[in-house]
């Protein structure tokens, strides 16, 4: 329900945005002015998202928890998305996203929303299915299917295979 409210209020607000911005200073002016935030708003994003990705990989070679820099990569995406959009109302919200403090805001606020139920990496495991006491860290598990060499392929061999 929300979302179907979002997709009608969203245009909405921007036409009303455009008629308003457009009657008090012209349409070239108007049109302007949406062509520099989107320009502007492009190089935001790319230099924003070089460092959200650095704080990726900083995260994964620390083996730290990685959420807090996807989420901000993700909110970093949604403001390109956004600010690529012609629009004021969207504009804002875009260019509000591309704030550290106000995605700091928001990922604090889903955080508080979300509970995790589990969590793995780099090998160690929390949380509903977690490993075995048994279990040693240096054994994989898998499944096989034993193969009758007598019997030849049904196909072309791949290459992997000598027959």
């Amino acid at each position: 329900m929300w979302l179907l409210l979002a997709f009608v209020a969203v245009p909405l607000i921007e036409i009303a945005l455009f008629i308003q911005v457009g009657g008090a200073i012209g349409l070239w002016p108007t049109l302007s002015i949406v062509l520099i935030t989107a320009i502007t708003g492009t190089w935001l994003v790319r230099n924003q998202g070089a460092l959200a990705i650095g704080n990726l990989q900083r995260s994964f070679s620390e083996l730290d928890d990685p959420t807090e820099p996807l989420a901000h990569g993700a909110m970093i995406l949604i403001s390109g998305a956004l600010l690529l959009t012609p629009g004021f109302f969207t504009d804002a919200i875009g260019f509000a996203l591309l704030m550290p403090p106000v995605r700091i805001a928001v990922f604090n606020y889903v955080r508080r929303r979300v509970q995790v139920q589990s969590f793995s990496m780099g090998g160690m495991h929390t949380g509903a299915h977690s490993r075995q006491p048994n279990s040693r860290p240096d054994v994989i598990d898998g499944e096989f299917t034993e193969v009758d060499s007598s019997k030849p392929p049904s196909d072309d061999p791949s290459g992997w295979t000598k027959h």
